[in-house]
């Protein structure tokens, strides 16, 4: 038994559905015991996120409604990769712009953390960046993309997450991620 994959080996990948933003296939795999088991895989190609911090230190978020919630969420700004190829830096001093109508030099965007979202079926990777010395620009939102950009204070934000209220997983893992560094740095 390998290591690293505790002995399951992938006997078949078949695509079930092409889609926009995901692939969803069917798994064929040998588990450790020799046995065959179907499993649901979705393929993303990754996405970038960025906590977007103004000089007054009040971090940029956006509300906007989210169809698998069925509700409004706040959330950092982030957005898909353009493909596979596109680094996740360029991805998200892009989507920064798009989506809060802030921009800044990519020199001034900080690699903060990296997370993959659904691991038990899904491989999509966020890359979160820290985007600091903002300065205004204007949306270019995507034609189906209706948002509103709120400025928010860290706590605020803190409150939300262990009030159980802010639970995309991304937007977690990158406020406290960025309250991490913000300790590290004596703030």
């Amino acid at each position: 038994m390998s290591e690293n994959n505790f002995g399951y080996k992938r006997l078949d990948r078949t695509l079930i559905h092409h889609g926009a933003i995901i692939d969803v296939y069917q798994d064929t795999m040998q588990i450790p015991n020799g046995n065959t088991a179907k499993w649901d895989f979705i393929g993303h190609k990754g996405a970038a996120a960025v906590v977007a911090v103004r000089d007054d230190g009040k971090l940029v978020m956006v509300k906007q409604y989210r169809n698998a919630l069925e509700r409004v969420t706040l959330e950092i700004p982030a957005g898909g990769r353009d493909g596979a190829e596109e680094p996740f830096l360029e991805c998200a001093h892009r989507e920064l712009e798009e989506e809060t109508g802030y921009t800044c030099k990519k020199e001034d965007m900080q690699f903060l953390i990296s997370v993959y979202t659904t691991v038990a079926f899904c491989n999509e990777r966020i890359d979160i960046f820290l985007a600091e010395h903002l300065t205004p620009s204007r949306q270019h939102l995507d034609e189906d993309e209706y948002l509103n950009v709120v400025a928010c204070d860290l706590d605020e934000l803190l409150e939300l997450i262990y009030a159980g209220k802010m639970q995309d997983a991304k937007t977690v893992a990158a406020i406290l991620a960025y309250q991490n560094l913000l300790q590290q740095r004596g703030r």
